[in-house]
């Protein structure tokens, strides 16, 4: 090597001799040993920092000539082997070295096969990447690259926890794809509540795009405060205690604003040192579920409301809020048809606004009426998208706008014969159509509301039919108790007069026997309208049998002139000539007038003086009126002489009892006998209740007169099952007077205990007026008599004025139909009407219905036929002795 010193020493040269060239020889070499130690200095750092650094490469690496002797290697290639590093020394052979590893048990395979595969990769020009499973279980990656001259170099790389790894990671990608596939939110969490795994249901609901995005998210990142708050506890709750929480109902709102109620199980995590280090969770969207327990919850909430008579604005205000509940932002709203079949009037509409609805309250049906009036009008679902636009809604659109309200789909509401009672409207803020969940909740909603405004109609008919009169519309006598008692009421908190007119019509019995009932009962619906237009809306005219009326003056001023003045108008109403089957009929009555407080202070006692002076009236030759004075009642004395003589029949036990069999209509079979009482007089032979009772009833006497039948009924019929008779109900009517006795159910106590009969079989009747006299006292004595085992009955059902919704609280088994709905029942359309409508009615509150006073075959057929439960009257059997009882009863048998 030539470098610049020796370039200078050799041009020093020149001008010197030999001496000079010794010398400069020397320096020369000097200078080249220096220069050659600075080289091999360098170059050995050099060697030791590729030393270094090849040592400290994770890779084992080894180097071998052409001959397979090795050039060097580093240590991780001795560890990867398990061979002692100072055994790879340069110059040892490739042979050598897997003898060792054959030793060492890091043989991938015998040791002439894996030379022959080494010598057969080196052989080639290509660099080759392969793996071999050592004895041990590892994995080793091995790359060989041969060089020209025959050598080659070699990595050698342990990939066994790479392989695990990828394995690992293989199988969670695997399972994330897996867990994906379920609908249900699945999610893992570790001990600070932090996802660590999560699928995409739970992620997309949580807005984010990837599961990925949720990893190391809490709650406090998806829910409110609050919510995040609950859920951290119960979380926190389940890592404390080790505990899982199964099926937690819990709700929560998602990313789109949606409310959904879960069903959420938190089970804790543990490794194998039975540590908890997390937990694992999944949730099911139960907010179908949770909507159908609410409508199914609702539906029975507003059947129920139904059955027990609740107003009808109440149960339509429930269910367009039970609609609504299961909606978002729908409203509700029912319109009910008038009773001019032309006009909607207000339902219910508990969301809609209050001006809106005032506006189109009274609306009109029509072709051309909105939503509402149209689908009345055509009797078919009317869908209008948009409001604003559709022609249906052209007068109406402006009362809507304000409010925001952009579409409408009503539907008429029909009864079971297709009649329309309404429309139910579903309004939306937004142009649309209703989805196919809408409207099945539609028609679930028009038939619930149809069947609320049928059964109110059904139940004011019913209501109208057992306090009218079917002929002419009238209030009937059930009514005219109530009436006159508000209007005595009324005068005697301001001092004024009621005046009671008992109305006779003459000799119309001529009329039905000359020109037929027809004529007749045209000419009572006449006359009733000529009655009603005479009086002041305040004032009540009452049919109270076939010729009979009563009205009933209420606010009277105390001046008997201007009393006068109403009658002579009333008369002259009756005499102006009444048109029937071409016949001008010219009528006349005998009329008597009683006045509170002169005449009477009680309801009765007006009607009796009232009946009383009509009677007078009748007397003096018909066609004129009398008012009530004290001598026409001779009945006062005759009243006097009947309580004494009551009094020592008790006395003297004259009384006795008959009895009615009761007949189940499905298998004949007597189920009971009716306890009647009749009066053994010594002079009058046998004498009916009506002969006695109300004046027992009036004096108190029927308290102990009642005492003697329900004793005497309890013992007969116990002796009835000693003779060997099979058990049966014996039924004891119950008067007023003795059901407002605190001791009632001490008295029927010590008759069982006296007569030894079991309370089952003993059935107290009450009537429906009775009971509403006092609701909470009747009520109180019936369940005290249940509780004894004793059965209830309502008795001449239909003819008082106990309203349903009280009827389902009362504790009786039976419903007894009066005889008045069966005498023309065979005949009289408004008799089968009533009478239908009580047996539908007892059978939907699960009450025993009984016909009483059944007489015929035709009235037997249309009971049957009607399902009425069971019956009483002469077609079966009159009231018979306790013997003859005996031996009808063996006879059926």
């Amino acid at each position: 090597m030539v470098t610049k010193s020796s370039r200078k020493s050799a041009e020093a040269l020149k001008p010197v001799g030999l001496a000079g060239l010794a010398k400069l020889a020397s320096v020369s070499h000097a200078t080249l040993d220096r220069e050659l130690r600075a080289t091999i200095s360098a170059l050995e750092g050099q060697a030791l920092r590729f030393e270094t650094v090849i040592e400290n490469i994770s890779q084992g690496i080894c180097f071998f000539d052409a001959d397979e002797r090795l050039i060097l290697s580093n240590r991780r290639y001795a560890e990867i082997y398990r061979i002692a590093p100072e055994e790879l020394r340069p110059g040892i052979t490739l042979s050598e070295i897997v003898e060792r590893r054959v030793v060492a048990g890091t043989a991938a395979q015998a040791a002439d096969t894996y030379l022959a595969m080494a010598r057969s990769i080196n052989s080639g020009k290509a660099s080759r990447l392969w793996t071999a499973k050592l004895a041990d279980g590892r994995t080793i990656q091995i790359r060989n690259q041969p060089m020209p001259d025959g050598s080659w170099v070699a990595t050698h790389e342990d990939i066994t926890e790479l392989m695990l790894n990828r394995q690992i990671a293989d199988e969670r990608i695997s399972l994330q794809a897996l867990i994906d596939w379920v609908p249900d939110y699945l999610w893992v969490k570790d001990t600070q509540s932090r996802f660590v795994v999560v699928n995409s249901a739970l992620a997309t609901d949580s807005g984010r795009a990837k599961t990925s995005d949720m990893i190391g998210l809490t709650d406090f990142d998806i829910h409110s405060p609050e919510v995040a708050r609950k859920f951290r506890l119960a979380e926190q709750t389940v890592l404390v205690r080790g505990q899982p929480l199964i099926d937690e109902e819990e709700f929560v709102v998602d990313a789109s604003g949606a409310g959904k109620w879960l069903l959420s199980t938190k089970v804790p995590l543990r490794n194998v040192q039975n540590e908890i280090f997390g937990l694992v969770g999944i949730a099911r969207d139960i907010t179908a579920r949770k909507q159908a327990d609410v409508l199914r919850n609702g539906q029975a909430n507003i059947l129920e409301m139904i059955a027990t008579s609740a107003p009808l604005e109440d149960v339509l205000d429930s269910l367009m809020r039970l609609v609504e509940s299961q909606l978002k932002g729908i409203f509700g709203s029912v319109l009910l048809l008038d009773e001019d079949g032309i006009h909607l009037r207000h339902g219910a509409a508990p969301s809609l606004a209050k001006a809106y609805m005032s506006a189109i309250d009274g609306a009109a049906i029509g072709p051309k009426a909105g939503s509402c009036g149209t689908a009345a009008f055509r009797r078919e679902p009317v869908i209008v998208v948009d409001i604003l636009k559709d022609p249906l809604w052209e007068d109406y659109r402006e009362l809507a706008a304000p409010y925001g309200y952009r579409s409408c789909w009503s539907t008429p509401i029909l009864s079971h014969q297709g009649v329309v009672l309404g429309v139910f409207a579903m309004y939306s803020m937004t142009v649309r159509e209703p989805t196919e969940a809408e409207t099945r909740l539609i028609e679930f909603t028009t038939h619930i509301a149809g069947i609320a405004i049928e059964r109110k109609r059904a139940e004011d008919q019913i209501h109208f039919m057992a306090n009218h009169d079917a002929l002419t519309g009238l209030p009937n006598r059930a009514l005219l108790e109530d009436r006159l008692s508000q209007a005595v009421l009324y005068a005697r908190r301001y001092n004024r007069w009621v005046t009671v007119v008992f109305i006779d019509l003459d000799n119309f019995k001529l009329v039905n026997d000359t020109l037929g009932h027809n004529a007749g009962d045209e000419l009572l619906k006449t006359v009733a309208s000529r009655l009603v237009g005479c009086v002041k809306a305040t004032d009540t005219v009452v049919r109270v049998g076939g010729d009979e009326f009563v009205i009933v003056l209420f606010d009277q001023p105390t001046n008997v002139d201007v009393i006068s003045e109403t009658l002579q108008t009333i008369r002259d109403a009756i005499a102006e000539p009444v048109p029937v089957a071409e016949h001008r009929l010219r009528l006349t009555a005998s009329i008597g007038i009683a006045n509170y407080p002169k005449d009477g202070t009680s309801p009765d006692k007006l009607l009796a003086n009232a009946d009383a002076a009509k009677s007078r009236a009748k007397e003096f030759g018909r066609d004129n009126f009398q008012f009530y004075a004290p001598e026409f009642n001779s009945r006062a004395h005759e009243k006097l002489l009947l309580l004494e003589e009551l009094r020592n029949a008790l006395a003297h036990s004259e009384f006795v009892l008959r009895y009615q069999p009761q007949v189940d209509l499905r298998s004949g079979r007597i189920m009971a006998v009716e306890a009647l009482i009749r009066w053994n007089h010594p002079t009058r032979g046998l004498v009916g209740p009506m002969k006695f009772i109300p004046t027992a009833e009036e004096t108190g006497l029927i308290v102990p007169i009642g005492d003697w039948i329900l004793h005497e009924a309890c013992r007969q019929n116990k002796a009835w099952q000693s003779a060997g008779l099979p058990p049966m109900t014996v039924c004891v009517n119950v008067s007023a007077r003795q059901f407002r006795e605190k001791s009632l159910i001490d008295r029927v106590v010590n008759a069982l205990e006296v007569s030894g009969l079991e309370a089952r079989y003993l059935e107290l009747e009450v009537t429906e007026s009775l009971i509403m006299q006092d609701f909470d006292l009747a009520v109180a004595t019936m369940n005290g008599l249940q509780r004894l085992g004793v059965q209830i009955s309502i008795d001449d059902f239909g003819t008082g004025y106990s309203s349903l919704s009280a009827l389902k609280t009362f504790p009786v088994e039976r419903l007894k139909i009066d005889k008045s709905f069966i005498n023309d029942l065979a005949t009289d359309e408004n008799d089968q009407a009533v009478t239908s409508a009580v047996i539908s009615l007892g059978q939907k509150l699960n009450l025993r219905v009984l016909a009483e006073g059944v007489e015929t075959e035709d009235q037997v057929a249309f009971l049957r036929k009607n399902n009425c439960d069971e019956m009483q009257g002469n077609y079966f059997s009159k009231p018979l002795s306790a013997k003859n009882i005996a031996k009808l009863i063996a006879r059926k048998q």
